[in-house]
Protein backbone atom coordinates (compact mmCIF):
# COMPACT_ATOMS: atom_id res chain seq x y z
CA UNK A 1 0.00 0.00 0.00
CA UNK A 2 1.30 3.07 -0.93
CA UNK A 3 2.31 6.19 1.55
CA UNK A 4 -0.61 8.34 0.36
CA UNK A 5 -3.11 5.37 1.21
CA UNK A 6 -1.00 5.13 4.43
CA UNK A 7 -1.81 8.56 5.36
CA UNK A 8 -5.50 8.13 5.08
CA UNK A 9 -5.64 5.07 7.76
CA UNK A 10 -4.80 7.55 10.67
CA UNK A 11 -7.41 10.47 10.48
CA UNK A 12 -9.47 12.59 7.30
CA UNK A 13 -6.75 14.30 5.49
CA UNK A 14 -6.14 18.25 4.70
CA UNK A 15 -4.01 18.41 1.07
CA UNK A 16 -2.13 22.03 0.61
CA UNK A 17 -1.47 22.95 -2.58
CA UNK A 18 1.32 25.51 -3.89
CA UNK A 19 2.84 26.28 -7.41
CA UNK A 20 6.33 25.43 -7.72
CA UNK A 21 8.85 28.01 -7.69
CA UNK A 22 6.15 30.78 -6.92
CA UNK A 23 7.63 33.54 -6.17
CA UNK A 24 11.14 31.43 -6.25
CA UNK A 25 12.34 28.12 -5.31
CA UNK A 26 13.70 29.00 -1.89
CA UNK A 27 10.11 30.49 -0.64
CA UNK A 28 8.96 27.49 -1.86
CA UNK A 29 11.12 25.22 -0.09
CA UNK A 30 10.54 27.17 3.08
CA UNK A 31 6.50 27.29 2.25
CA UNK A 32 6.23 23.30 2.17
CA UNK A 33 8.07 22.92 5.25
CA UNK A 34 5.74 24.90 7.41
CA UNK A 35 2.65 23.62 5.59
CA UNK A 36 4.14 19.81 6.93
CA UNK A 37 4.73 21.25 10.51
CA UNK A 38 1.26 23.24 10.46
CA UNK A 39 -0.89 19.92 9.55
CA UNK A 40 -0.94 19.40 6.35
CA UNK A 41 -1.48 15.25 5.48
CA UNK A 42 -0.43 15.78 1.39
CA UNK A 43 0.98 18.79 -0.19
CA UNK A 44 0.59 18.86 -4.06
CA UNK A 45 3.55 20.73 -5.72
CA UNK A 46 2.14 22.86 -8.86
CA UNK A 47 4.67 22.55 -11.66
CA UNK A 48 4.25 25.81 -13.54
CA UNK A 49 2.82 25.69 -16.81
CA UNK A 50 1.95 28.41 -19.33
CA UNK A 51 -1.08 26.95 -20.56
CA UNK A 52 -3.00 25.29 -17.42
CA UNK A 53 -6.42 24.66 -18.68
CA UNK A 54 -7.20 23.39 -15.08
CA UNK A 55 -6.38 26.41 -13.05
CA UNK A 56 -8.34 29.54 -12.82
CA UNK A 57 -6.83 33.00 -12.67
CA UNK A 58 -4.81 32.39 -9.27
CA UNK A 59 -2.94 29.78 -10.11
CA UNK A 60 -2.35 31.04 -13.61
CA UNK A 61 -0.53 33.86 -12.57
CA UNK A 62 1.15 31.55 -10.31
CA UNK A 63 3.23 29.59 -12.85
CA UNK A 64 3.45 32.82 -14.53
CA UNK A 65 5.37 34.43 -11.68
CA UNK A 66 7.57 31.25 -11.23
CA UNK A 67 8.28 30.68 -15.29
CA UNK A 68 9.49 34.18 -14.70
CA UNK A 69 11.61 33.44 -11.45
CA UNK A 70 13.47 30.81 -14.20
CA UNK A 71 11.75 27.97 -12.31
CA UNK A 72 12.07 24.11 -14.19
CA UNK A 73 11.01 20.87 -13.75
CA UNK A 74 14.61 19.90 -12.95
CA UNK A 75 14.84 22.68 -10.11
CA UNK A 76 11.52 21.12 -8.93
CA UNK A 77 13.25 17.63 -8.90
CA UNK A 78 15.94 19.21 -6.35
CA UNK A 79 13.49 21.18 -4.62
CA UNK A 80 11.52 17.64 -3.82
CA UNK A 81 15.58 15.78 -3.32
CA UNK A 82 16.28 18.97 -0.52
CA UNK A 83 12.50 18.43 1.45
CA UNK A 84 13.00 14.70 1.42
CA UNK A 85 16.12 15.57 3.88
CA UNK A 86 13.04 17.41 6.02
CA UNK A 87 10.33 15.76 5.94
CA UNK A 88 7.76 12.69 5.18
CA UNK A 89 4.52 13.41 4.68
CA UNK A 90 3.33 12.23 0.93
CA UNK A 91 4.36 15.38 -1.78
CA UNK A 92 1.83 14.38 -5.53
CA UNK A 93 3.47 16.75 -8.14
CA UNK A 94 0.23 18.50 -10.15
CA UNK A 95 1.18 18.71 -13.89
CA UNK A 96 0.00 18.71 -17.11
CA UNK A 97 1.09 15.80 -19.85
CA UNK A 98 3.15 18.41 -22.09
CA UNK A 99 5.62 19.21 -19.54
CA UNK A 100 5.82 15.41 -18.41
CA UNK A 101 5.99 14.90 -22.75
CA UNK A 102 8.79 17.34 -23.20
CA UNK A 103 10.95 15.74 -20.24
CA UNK A 104 10.17 12.42 -21.37
CA UNK A 105 7.64 10.33 -19.88
CA UNK A 106 9.68 7.58 -18.62
CA UNK A 107 12.72 9.85 -17.37
CA UNK A 108 10.15 12.01 -15.31
CA UNK A 109 8.47 8.94 -13.50
CA UNK A 110 12.10 7.79 -12.88
CA UNK A 111 12.97 11.15 -11.50
CA UNK A 112 9.91 11.46 -9.36
CA UNK A 113 11.03 8.06 -8.05
CA UNK A 114 14.39 9.37 -7.50
CA UNK A 115 13.86 11.89 -5.58
CA UNK A 116 10.44 11.14 -3.52
CA UNK A 117 7.70 11.65 -5.25
CA UNK A 118 4.44 9.73 -4.66
CA UNK A 119 1.79 10.83 -6.81
CA UNK A 120 1.08 12.96 -9.68
CA UNK A 121 -2.42 14.60 -10.81
CA UNK A 122 -2.82 15.46 -14.68
CA UNK A 123 -5.79 17.23 -15.19
CA UNK A 124 -5.65 16.80 -19.13
CA UNK A 125 -4.90 13.12 -19.22
CA UNK A 126 -8.82 11.55 -19.69
CA UNK A 127 -9.29 8.64 -18.60
CA UNK A 128 -9.74 6.33 -21.91
CA UNK A 129 -5.90 7.90 -22.58
CA UNK A 130 -3.99 7.40 -19.50
CA UNK A 131 -2.44 3.84 -20.60
CA UNK A 132 0.95 4.84 -21.32
CA UNK A 133 1.49 6.92 -18.43
CA UNK A 134 0.34 4.77 -16.12
CA UNK A 135 2.18 2.41 -17.21
CA UNK A 136 4.90 4.45 -16.38
CA UNK A 137 3.79 5.44 -13.15
CA UNK A 138 3.46 1.39 -11.93
CA UNK A 139 6.72 1.25 -12.91
CA UNK A 140 8.16 3.63 -10.71
CA UNK A 141 5.94 2.96 -7.67
CA UNK A 142 4.62 6.33 -7.95
CA UNK A 143 0.17 6.71 -7.68
CA UNK A 144 -1.37 7.89 -11.17
CA UNK A 145 -4.12 10.19 -9.07
CA UNK A 146 -7.41 10.18 -10.51
CA UNK A 147 -9.75 12.72 -11.03
CA UNK A 148 -13.82 12.63 -10.91
CA UNK A 149 -16.42 15.60 -11.68
CA UNK A 150 -20.03 16.60 -11.28
CA UNK A 151 -20.08 15.56 -15.19
CA UNK A 152 -18.49 12.04 -14.89
CA UNK A 153 -21.82 10.39 -13.79
CA UNK A 154 -21.66 6.92 -15.93
CA UNK A 155 -17.97 7.20 -15.91
CA UNK A 156 -17.17 7.75 -12.13
CA UNK A 157 -17.59 3.86 -11.48
CA UNK A 158 -14.97 2.93 -14.29
CA UNK A 159 -12.31 5.61 -13.12
CA UNK A 160 -12.63 4.26 -9.35
CA UNK A 161 -12.52 0.50 -9.83
CA UNK A 162 -8.57 1.86 -11.15
CA UNK A 163 -7.89 4.54 -9.07
CA UNK A 164 -4.59 4.91 -6.83
CA UNK A 165 -3.67 6.74 -4.04
CA UNK A 166 -6.54 8.63 -3.35
CA UNK A 167 -9.52 10.04 -5.73
CA UNK A 168 -9.49 14.12 -6.30
CA UNK A 169 -13.49 14.48 -6.19
CA UNK A 170 -13.62 18.16 -7.97
CA UNK A 171 -16.31 19.85 -5.82
CA UNK A 172 -17.54 22.50 -9.00
CA UNK A 173 -17.65 22.65 -12.73
CA UNK A 174 -15.00 25.39 -14.38
CA UNK A 175 -11.37 25.99 -12.96
CA UNK A 176 -9.59 26.53 -9.57
CA UNK A 177 -10.61 29.34 -7.74
CA UNK A 178 -12.20 29.92 -4.16
CA UNK A 179 -15.62 30.30 -4.01
CA UNK A 180 -18.19 31.22 -1.77
CA UNK A 181 -20.81 28.28 -2.04
CA UNK A 182 -20.00 24.85 -3.12
CA UNK A 183 -23.35 23.34 -4.84
CA UNK A 184 -22.70 20.38 -6.13
CA UNK A 185 -23.87 16.64 -4.09
CA UNK A 186 -20.57 15.58 -3.12
CA UNK A 187 -22.51 12.91 -1.04
CA UNK A 188 -23.34 11.11 -3.56
CA UNK A 189 -20.63 11.24 -5.65
CA UNK A 190 -18.61 10.14 -2.60
CA UNK A 191 -21.39 6.94 -2.08
CA UNK A 192 -20.85 6.52 -5.79
CA UNK A 193 -16.96 6.23 -5.55
CA UNK A 194 -17.28 4.05 -2.09
CA UNK A 195 -19.68 1.37 -3.41
CA UNK A 196 -17.07 0.19 -5.66
CA UNK A 197 -13.91 0.85 -4.34
CA UNK A 198 -12.39 1.45 -0.40
CA UNK A 199 -9.95 4.50 -2.62
CA UNK A 200 -9.88 7.42 -0.25
CA UNK A 201 -11.78 10.38 -1.86
CA UNK A 202 -10.74 13.61 -0.77
CA UNK A 203 -12.41 16.90 -2.62
CA UNK A 204 -11.20 20.05 -4.04
CA UNK A 205 -11.54 23.32 -5.98
CA UNK A 206 -13.06 25.74 -4.28
CA UNK A 207 -12.67 25.36 -0.64
CA UNK A 208 -11.32 28.52 1.22
CA UNK A 209 -12.77 28.27 4.73
CA UNK A 210 -12.61 26.03 7.66
CA UNK A 211 -15.82 25.49 7.88
CA UNK A 212 -16.23 24.85 3.90
CA UNK A 213 -13.34 22.13 4.78
CA UNK A 214 -15.00 20.31 7.65
CA UNK A 215 -18.42 20.25 5.83
CA UNK A 216 -16.51 18.48 2.49
CA UNK A 217 -14.61 16.29 5.08
CA UNK A 218 -17.36 15.97 6.45
CA UNK A 219 -18.97 14.11 3.28
CA UNK A 220 -15.34 12.85 2.24
CA UNK A 221 -12.29 11.44 3.46
CA UNK A 222 -10.04 14.73 3.20
CA UNK A 223 -10.35 18.36 1.56
CA UNK A 224 -7.89 19.98 -0.63
CA UNK A 225 -7.31 23.73 -1.05
CA UNK A 226 -4.86 25.61 -3.59
CA UNK A 227 -6.18 28.52 -4.89
CA UNK A 228 -7.00 30.13 -1.00
CA UNK A 229 -2.48 29.39 -0.31
CA UNK A 230 -1.76 30.87 -3.39
CA UNK A 231 -3.27 33.86 -2.77
CA UNK A 232 -1.69 34.34 0.24
CA UNK A 233 1.57 33.35 -1.61
CA UNK A 234 0.77 36.02 -4.14
CA UNK A 235 0.22 39.04 -1.45
CA UNK A 236 3.20 38.24 0.60
CA UNK A 237 5.39 37.39 -1.50
CA UNK A 238 9.15 35.64 0.10
CA UNK A 239 7.23 36.67 3.44
CA UNK A 240 4.24 34.13 3.50
CA UNK A 241 5.28 31.43 5.04
CA UNK A 242 3.78 32.29 8.74
CA UNK A 243 0.45 33.48 6.99
CA UNK A 244 0.47 30.27 5.27
CA UNK A 245 1.24 28.39 8.76
CA UNK A 246 -1.74 30.16 10.47
CA UNK A 247 -3.83 28.89 7.40
CA UNK A 248 -2.85 25.53 7.49
CA UNK A 249 -3.24 25.29 11.36
CA UNK A 250 -7.33 26.74 10.98
CA UNK A 251 -7.78 24.33 7.72
CA UNK A 252 -6.66 21.21 9.35
CA UNK A 253 -8.61 21.97 12.76
CA UNK A 254 -11.74 22.39 10.16
CA UNK A 255 -10.83 18.91 8.42
CA UNK A 256 -10.39 17.40 12.19
CA UNK A 257 -13.66 18.43 13.52
CA UNK A 258 -15.36 16.68 10.18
Amino acid sequence: MSRIRDTFKKEKAFIAFVTGGDPDIDTSYELIKTMAASGADIIEIGIPFSDPIAEGPVIQEASLRALKAGTTTDSLFGLVEKLRKEIEIPLVFMTYMNPIYVYGTERFMKRCAEVGIDGVIVPDVPFEEKAELAEQCREQGIDLISMIAPTSKERIETIAREAEGFIYCVSSLGVTGVRSEIKTDIGSMVKHVKAVTDVPVAVGFGIATPEQAEKMASLSDGAIVGSAIVKLVAKYGKEAAPYVADYVKSMKEGVRRA
